[in-house]
């Protein structure tokens, strides 16, 4: 079972680090404006996080394998349209079809490992799956450059999106033949006192948070473009008021609601998903920066910018088994040594930059410095996940687990485009070398706020607070 969520979520994250290499070819075979680059990103990820608590909460409900065998099926199958794609346009409408696979697939993996994996098994498990994390962010741009290096500007590009379909189809048939039987039918689920419990999908509520998460999104991804979508922002608060006032009343009515605001009592979900939300806000970015700075900043190629990220996330798969293995054992302070080592790695990195900067040192050190913070990726990543969700009713597993993903999307939409603006903001009065370094030290203090959260945690255990 293990095999084929990691296979699924392995396509499916490769695939969004792999088009990051592919854009300038796809600008120059499809003749696509800068506008319409923007939205093979930012389509695939308001698609991805608009679907996340409702698909979980779906699967809850109606069965976890069924809904990821469909989104696999639905990420598969618009792969192979993007791939076939004519023009921007469609290839636009692809990618959103793609993000709504993996807005389906995404969440029942955490619920299925939730269902089935226990105790040790399940920090374990989590483990291997932050490992599968760890290298398809280092196996996409690698295999993105050598794909269109191997296809060519016009045609390789096509190759990053094909090579789904085989991963696709073998983890439909390897998910038919080995997830737990029945794949579909309602989950029956019980109250405390054995009782049934009558469980619905809250199709208004899955709206209207759907509605919030979007317009709390969309600026972050296209108000560079058009200002005017800021307004989104105030909209994207009101709804999410509003959506957690109709669940509030739509449990006073006897009803189940998509997300019982209740599970928010259980501290150690609280805690894990703040932290997980800021923690993704700060370190998303630093990928970005190291590839503005390597290839705009040094003049590298894109091919070779891949290659700085390689051994941090070797180091990242190595200590995500590593942190699920141990994590039953020593709890938070796995968490909290992950925090840690980043933020030495984030100081390293700006160390080298500005040696490299007065001629002292060569970027490559890159390579070490960036290790140590793949290193603390997969410290803090896998056994966050199984501390968060440990205390988590099972009958919302789905849901939770895609709480706690659609907290990662808007930590990593909000992140990226402040410290980028931030960054950005300063080169025109300085140099890469500083704006670089701005903006990993705007990443340390949202890391170094993450770790207030889980020293928090920590505190709250020790006093037996959280269990």
């Amino acid at each position: 079972m293990l095999f084929v969520l990691v296979l699924a979520i392995f396509m499916s994250l490769i695939s969004v680090s792999i088009v990051n290499v592919a854009l300038p070819s796809i600008a120059s075979s499809l003749d696509a404006s800068q506008s319409e680059l923007q939205w093979v990103l930012s389509g695939y990820a308001l698609t991805f996080g608009v679907l996340l608590v409702a698909a979980g909460r779906a699967g809850d409900i109606y069965g976890r394998g069924a809904l990821f065998i469909t989104g696999v099926a639905v990420f598969t199958l618009s792969s192979i349209a993007s791939g076939f794609a004519t023009d921007a346009f469609w290839l636009n409408i692809a990618r959103a079809f793609q993000g709504i696979g993996s807005g389906l697939l995404s969440p029942q993996a955490l619920g299925l490992i939730q269902q089935y994996f226990r105790g040790a098994e399940r920090g374990r498990a989590f483990g291997i799956f932050g490992g599968a994390v760890g290298i398809s962010v280092a196996v996409g741009p690698l295999l993105g450059g050598l794909l269109i290096e191997a296809g060519g500007v016009e045609q390789g590009w096509r190759w990053t999106f094909f090579v789904n379909v085989p991963v696709g189809i073998a983890a439909i048939i390897l998910a038919w033949l080995w997830l737990p039987k029945p794949l579909l039918g309602r989950t029956p689920q019980f109250d405390p006192t054995g009782a049934p419990v009558r469980r619905d999908l809250d199709p208004i509520g899955a709206i209207l948070l759907g509605l919030a998460v979007f317009a709390v999104l969309l600026p972050f991804v296209e108000a560079e473009r058009h200002p005017i979508l800021w307004l989104s922002l105030p909209a994207g608060i009101g709804l999410t008021l509003l959506w957690l006032a109709w669940e509030r009343r739509y449990k006073r009515r006897g009803r189940s609601p998509m997300v019982d605001l209740a599970i928010f009592r259980t501290r150690s979900f609280a805690n894990g998903t703040l932290l997980i939300s800021l923690y993704f806000t700060g370190v998303t970015s630093v990928w970005v920066l190291v590839a503005l700075y390597m290839q705009d900043g040094l003049g590298h190629s894109a091919l070779e910018s891949g290659v700085v990220g390689l051994p941090s996330a070797v180091f990242s798969a190595l200590a995500a088994v590593w942190g699920g293995r141990n994590v039953t054992k020593f709890g938070r302070i796995v968490v909290i040594s992950g925090m840690y080592s980043a933020i030495a790695g984030l100081v390293l990195s700006i160390l080298v930059v500005f040696l490299h900067d007065a001629g002292l040192a060569s970027e490559w050190w890159l390579l070490l410095s960036l290790a140590f913070v793949g290193a603390g990726q997969g410290l803090v990543m896998s056994p966050n996940q199984a501390l968060t969700l440990a205390e988590v009713p099972l009958r919302y597993a789905g849901s939770s687990g895609g709480i706690m993903q659609t907290g990662q999307r808007i930590g990593t939409s909000v992140g990226i485009a402040v410290i980028t603006a931030l960054a950005f903001g300063v080169l025109p009065f300085t140099n890469w070398a500083v704006s670089f370094g701005v903006g990993f030290v705007a990443i340390i203090l949202v890391v170094v706020l993450a770790l207030l959260v889980a020293y928090a945690d920590l505190r709250q255990r020790t006093r037996g607070l959280v269990q």
